[in-house]
């Protein structure tokens, strides 16, 4: 087995700060952390917190406007482990987020939805279903390492 516990954090290069700040910090709702600044003063990290061991880090000055498109080579999206997605949904829409795609279920047996942050970014918010075929995934896992 790996000593990798998960991952510990996801960095975006993002083209307007204040626009990241606004969209993660102040609607989706990940306190800020901490920064790191450069000798000069400017910003050159923001850490906000999603759990006490998953943090999302925003680095400011990316060069072009958009994050690249789902054909790109690279990540595809972003996948936020929602509670409660209806309440989730109205929370985000009623802080000005805007629904991308509605609620839909999957044929992995979730519920999900998406919305984009200010680069681009696709972020898939879903709230995982006990019969999931990935938690069927893991309890075969489970069962084949007791064996």
């Amino acid at each position: 087995m790996s000593g990798i516990r998960g991952i510990g954090h996801l960095a975006l290069k993002v083209r307007d700060l204040d626009k990241s700040l606004d969209f993660w910090r102040d609607r989706v709702g990940f306190q800020e952390m901490q920064r790191l600044k450069r000798d000069n003063g400017e910003t050159w990290l923001v850490y906000l917190r999603i759990t006490d061991e998953q943090y999302l880090e925003l680095s400011p000055g990316a060069a072009t406007d958009q994050a690249p498109g789902e054909e790109a080579n690279g990540v595809l999206h972003i996948c936020l482990d929602i509670v409660d997605l209806d309440e989730e949904i109205a929370r985000l829409q009623k802080a000005g987020v805007k629904i991308v795609s509605p609620i839909k279920g999957g044929i992995d047996n979730n519920c999900g939805a998406w919305i984009h942050d200010p680069d681009g970014n696709r972020i898939e918010l879903m709230e995982m279903h006990p019969n999931s075929i990935q938690y069927k995934a893991v309890r075969a896992l489970q069962a084949a390492a007791r064996k």
